[in-house]
């Protein structure tokens, strides 16, 4: 099913950031303002959603929704979702998974898990997806990977290039054995889209961890990730006790991933479109010749 994607804009659209740290001072209406998380700077909403919800004082980037996020990346209007019934269900009857369904379902990203579909980006015709932060932690379940590999084989029978912006919790843990086999669902689709000759342009936003990094994230043809992402499979708590040594300063981050070349590229989000822009446009030269 395609439907014309809906935009929401709630005021609370920056997923668990807004009214997080409350430092004295004038007080100010939460409606109108937000305290960046590390430069500590009092901003405007109205200004930070003009800057695509970056910090215009230290460049910290904000956690956005799916919607959101494609909204900023998609041209005007161009946007149709794709798969909208697929929904989480508790098939495995985890004790208590029906209540956190039913709870992360009343939050301001509603239904979406992730928000799959077609758009044009820069004029041209692309698939995209953007998982959503706010829905458990945006982990990946069995609807999530029926999305995400519906989509790349909706774009290799259309022959169309995938954008996707990830941010994740890794696989869900209510759903067990089911989510973990989604790695291996979407990275044969992931392969399949290749093999035909078509472009995976990933973009690793802040966390990407878990079987998301171990399977679709790391994946594409071209790989950005966005300034100071948290990016890797285990936390580093956990392989610092594991290995019983001490982690290098900024292990796993972003910056640290391109130094190693896991990474392609660090992308700026207020640059962002004009950079999948060119890199489309690259590619579709280099697919007519």
């Amino acid at each position: 099913m395609i439907r014309r994607g809906i935009f929401k804009h709630p005021k609370n659209d920056l997923e668990g950031e807004i009214g997080r740290d409350r430092t004295p001072g004038p007080s100010v209406p939460e409606e109108l303002c937000v305290t960046c998380p590390t430069c500590r700077k009092m901003l405007f909403r109205d200004a930070l959603a003009e800057s695509s919800y970056v910090c215009p004082h230290c460049g910290w980037h904000f956690r956005i929704s799916a919607r959101r996020r494609i909204e900023i990346t998609a041209d005007k209007g161009t946007f149709r979702e794709l798969n909208t019934k697929i929904e989480s269900r508790n098939i495995l009857n985890f004790p208590g998974y029906d209540e956190k369904l039913e709870q992360a379902r009343h939050t301001e990203s509603g239904k979406d898990e992730v928000v799959c579909g077609t758009c044009r980006i820069g004029g041209f015709d692309s698939c995209v997806f953007a998982m959503e932060p706010s829905f458990m932690m945006g982990s990946m379940g069995t609807a999530v990977g029926e999305k995400i590999t519906r989509l790349f084989e909706y774009a290799a029978e259309h022959r169309l290039p995938v954008v996707g912006f990830t941010v994740s919790g890794g696989a869900r843990m209510q759903e067990g054995i089911l989510s973990l086999m989604q790695m291996a669902k979407t990275s044969g689709a992931v392969r399949r889209h290749s093999e035909a000759g078509f472009l995976y342009i990933a973009v690793l936003t802040n966390p990407t961890t878990g079987g998301v990094t171990a399977s679709f994230a790391m994946e594409a043809d071209i790989i950005l990730a966005e300034p100071g992402a948290l990016i890797g499979f285990a936390g580093p708590r956990v392989i610092e006790q594991t290995i019983r040594q001490k982690l290098p300063p900024g292990f796993q981050r972003a910056e640290f991933l391109l130094e190693k070349g896991f990474v392609d590229q660090i992308s700026n989000r207020r640059t962002q479109k004009k950079l999948l822009t060119r890199l489309l446009e690259f590619h579709a030269g280099g697919a007519d010749e």
